[in-house]
């Protein structure tokens, strides 16, 4: 998560581009998919406290839901996920107000504290505020979780989750807190996940994740970190928006400028994601078919050959087949093929499905400038 207002312009290159950074409320889908619903969009002005600019616009968007009737009282609370570059704890408290749970994820760095101890019986002095230190990085303090679930996965082999009970940060009365009368003592769930082995071959490094609910049990520990391996399904939108969509390839000038171009490009995929019903179930011959709720995001991608006249200015038919090339096998297709998307995650058809507004993503991107701001 960069809080940078500048983007490298390549890898081995030695020269920036400036941008300006925007951050994303998206809704995951139910279910495994590829898709995610685009909520909102806010660009991040210089010197704004990102964790404030944050929980407004979550306030915002939460709010809106409500007042749409997408959520009710009695309903599952609103699960917001959110990477490492996020403030969970100050987030939670923000927010509190709301029927939401945040869940965050957290540096190997951290240090936490637990709960005080039980104030002995004719002890002296001012009661202590917190208990014990809680070291990320040293698994000595760590001492027996309250919660160790075990599930074998597809991808990454058996994954490990452990979990203590009510630690919270030890705040101080600086930045966010200057102005308040009695620092508030922000209680949550710690969950450490590590599996087995990485599907890309890497050596897999343990997650620390911290959840806004206390008194967790096995079952809830195990849909949580499964809900931050959801929260990559993110990943594959940047790349449509980027690659196919070109969010990056104006040369603006204007913030407002990238302001509109932003809700123009989302109002375009949002537009393709409805549009999935219409979409022919395109794939190789050998492929089975799969369900429009299924369809990976390469079929319905603008300029697709071989799209139905349904979708209108999204594509266009006809054509005859083509061959994948010279000095390759001779294959003929009668129509587009759909590429098969990489989704990082565990087959979740054995556990509990996600509902949509259940799940709400925040993440950062930067959107390229090209002269003053």
């Amino acid at each position: 998560m960069e809080r940078t207002e500048y983007l490298w312009a390549g890898k081995d290159q030695h020269i920036m581009i400036p941008g300006w950074p925007y951050s994303f409320v998206v809704a995951l889908e139910t279910g495994r998919s590829s898709w995610t619903a685009p909520l909102d969009a806010l660009r991040l002005a210089p010197g704004d406290d990102l964790a404030a600019v944050t929980a407004a616009q979550l306030r915002e968007v939460v709010e809106r839901l409500m007042a749409a009737g997408h959520w009710q009282c009695g309903d599952p609370d609103i699960l917001i996920v959110a990477d490492a570059g996020y403030d969970g704890p100050r987030l939670a408290w923000s927010l509190r107000d709301l029927s939401i749970q945040i869940l965050a994820r957290m540096r190997s760095d951290r240090v936490l504290r637990r709960a005080a101890p039980a104030r002995v019986r004719g002890t002296n002095g001012r009661p202590p505020r917190h208990g014990g230190e809680f070291i990320f990085g040293d698994r000595d303090s760590w001492g027996e979780p309250d919660v160790d679930p075990e599930t074998d996965t597809r991808l990454y082999g058996r994954a490990t989750a452990w979990a203590w009970d009510r630690l919270h940060p030890r705040l101080t009365r600086r930045a966010a807190w200057a102005d308040s009368a009695e620092l508030p003592m922000i209680e949550g769930t710690v969950i450490r996940l590590e599996v087995g082995h990485l599907p890309s071959g890497a050596i897999p490094k343990p997650v620390w994740l911290w959840w806004s609910q206390v008194d967790a049990t096995a079952i809830e520990v195990d849909r949580m970190w499964q809900a931050v391996l959801r929260r990559f399904d993110i990943e594959h939108t940047f790349r449509l928006l980027k690659q196919t969509l070109g969010r990056t390839c104006p040369k603006i000038r204007d913030p407002r400028a990238a302001d509109r171009w932003t809700w123009l490009i989302l109002a375009v995929y949002t537009q393709l994601r409805l549009a999935r019903p219409l979409a022919a179930d395109l794939r190789r011959p050998w492929e089975k078919p799969a369900s429009p709720q299924r369809a990976a995001m390469g079929s319905a991608q603008v300029g697709s050959r071989g799209a139905p006249a349904g979708l209108g200015g999204l594509g266009h038919g006809g054509g005859e087949g083509r061959s994948l090339g010279a000095g390759k096998r001779d294959l003929r297709l009668d129509r587009p093929c759909s590429l098969p998307v990489r989704r990082r995650g565990l087959d979740l058809a054995q556990h509990t499905r996600l509902p949509l507004l259940g799940r709400i993503i925040t993440a950062r991107a930067h959107l390229p400038c090209h002269g003053p701001s």
